[in-house]
Order: structure tokens, then C-alpha cells, then sequence
């Protein structure tokens, strides 16, 4: 994964991390969570707070929808 994946990553996120709401996570955490994922390879350097902001929307999302069920 990349960090341009922000759906794939904020599904991986919601597996290994079911207890984090992602509403409390600032930005320099959800760097680090992406960065520990298994599948994740991408440079560091390559993320921004834009990128970040996609992978905290699709995961608060993603994390609403399963609210839902």
C-alpha cells in the first residue's frame, strides 16, 4: 500500500487497531499506525497532512458504517 490507498489503509487500520477511535487519533499517531502497517510501503517522507486527512476521513467512516450494523 501507499499512502495515496487511503481506503485500503483505513481498512487495515479498523482490523488491527478495532479498539482506537479514530476521531481521538491526531495526525503524528495516525503517521505511525499507517507507518507499522504490514502491507504498507511508501516512503515516510511522502506524506502530508492532505494525505492524512483522507485516511482519517475513510476510517471514521469505515468505522461509522460498522456502528451501524
Amino acid at each position: 500500500m501507499k499512502w495515496t490507498d487511503s481506503s485500503a489503509i483505513a481498512r487495515e487500520l479498523t482490523k488491527k487497531y478495532p479498539d482506537i477511535d479514530p476521531r481521538q487519533v491526531r495526525f503524528t499517531q495516525l503517521r505511525g499506525l499507517v507507518l507499522e502497517l504490514e502491507n504498507f510501503d511508501d516512503m515516510p517522507e511522502h506524506c502530508g497532512e492532505k494525505i492524512l486527512e483522507a485516511i482519517q476521513e475513510k476510517w471514521i467512516t469505515g468505522a461509522d458504517e460498522d456502528d451501524d450494523e
